[in-house]
């Protein structure tokens, strides 16, 4: 594997400013990337070849004429398992000397969201920057938005060289609302044409890739370091051996509700996931399996039809997932065990639902149990929610 490195330019002065690093095999022709990486995954190399490609881009930046500060990204498996960026490592140098950022790509994004997660946070811990790449190639990519919080958003050169669509339309819009709240930075993808980059200008993009500003190739000129966009401050996770009832409490205080009132209120934002024009993310605690029948059941089954991940924890769930979502099994000493959750996170929609039951079940009328409940439209603390629960699945 011999790493090519295509030109990352500021803009609209479109001042060189970094490369990203991609893997080519000039020994074996037109070798498709996709189809490599396909087939390393089929034969379980992945974690292997994911490796060997970081490490290889990251020796030769060192090895050519760079600049301090430079903007460095490499690309990286969700799935594959952290890389070693201890002291003395080239992957360490090179992370101290460039804006060094971790590209996710969108194949498999959902498949391990744990793996996904820790990847994540061991990364920000050593120094490393995130980006989330080809947003609008997969509806995966806007649903973890929030998740994952990236650093860098790089919207797919769909969006660049066409005229948008409805769907596509969308798509621009969250990128830009999340650019709002969060800081983060938009790159555009595949600029070619002075129509592409206008485009690309038009979103608020600041950084800019494409045949434009050159081909993929040797690093050979020198990049402005000190002419990389500002990077809000790195996004840290939360603590992972909280639940998200006593997330949801830390700094906060919560009501006591019946249950009769949390049905309602579970329903509304039910609800606001099913009428969502981008599928949000929905996850519940159920509690017990008692609880998955009815209009419970019913919601979540037709949530499911449409949203991009729905994970349902409760007391001994099936083994097996569903056709359309995950089930996770809670232990019954678990702290979790006694809370009450929906969460929906996407796009247009960010709220939930975190309950604890105050009195043991069937120490009284059913619909009159009493919870500790945080309801919150918050989407920092939705989000918080979210990413607790998805560290479990």
């Amino acid at each position: 594997m011999v790493p090519a490195f295509q030109p990352v330019v500021s803009l609209p002065d479109e001042t060189l400013v970094g490369y990203e690093a991609l893997a080519r095999w000039p020994a074996h022709g037109d070798l498709s990337p996709l189809d490599v990486f396909a087939h390393a995954a089929a034969t379980g190399h992945l974690d292997t070849l994911d490796h060997a490609c970081i490490r290889s881009s990251a020796h030769a930046a060192l090895a050519a004429t760079s600049n301090s500060g430079m903007l460095l990204l490499l690309n990286c498996e969700p799935t594959a398992r952290d890389i070693d960026i201890s002291p003395g490592t080239e992957l360490a140098e090179a992370t101290r000397r460039f804006t060094t950022t971790f590209e996710l790509t969108e194949r498999g994004l959902l498949l391990d969201p744990p793996a996904l997660l820790r990847k994540v946070s061991a990364l920000r811990a050593r120094g490393v920057r995130i980006a989330l790449d080809d947003i609008g190639a997969h509806p995966d990519s806007l649903a973890l938005l929030d998740i994952i919080a990236p650093d860098i958003m790089k919207i797919d050169l769909g969006l660049v060289q066409r005229q948008p669509d409805q769907w596509q339309t969308r798509t621009i819009a969250a990128v830009i609302a999340h650019h709002e709240r969060t800081g983060a930075v938009i790159l555009a993808e595949g600029i070619e044409t002075d129509e592409h980059l206008e485009q690309a200008l038009g979103y608020g993009a600041t950084l800019g890739q494409g045949y434009r500003f050159g081909r993929p190739g040797a690093l050979r000129t020198v990049p402005r370091g000190d002419r990389v966009p500002g990077l809000a401050a790195p996004f840290l996770h939360e603590p992972a051996d909280k639940t998200p009832f006593e997330l949801a409490t830390t700094g906060h205080s919560a009501r006591t509700l019946r249950k009769r009132t949390l049905i309602e209120m579970s329903r509304h934002i039910e609800r606001l996931a099913a009428a969502s024009e981008s599928p949000p993310i929905v996850l519940f605690t159920l509690q017990s399996m008692d609880n998955f029948q009815g209009t419970t059941r019913e919601h979540i089954l037709e949530l499911a039809e449409t949203s991009p991940l729905v994970v349902a924890f409760a007391v001994d769930a099936p083994r097996e997932p569903e056709r359309t979502f995950r089930w996770v099994d809670v232990d019954i000493h678990d702290r979790m065990a006694l809370e009450w959750t929906i969460v929906v996170l996407g796009p247009d929609t960010a709220a939930a639902l975190v309950a604890r039951e105050l009195e043991p079940a069937g120490s009284g009328p059913e619909n009159d149990r009493r919870f500790e409940a945080v309801i919150t439209f918050d989407r920092s603390r939705v989000a918080q929610a979210g990413r607790c629960l998805l560290s479990r699945v």
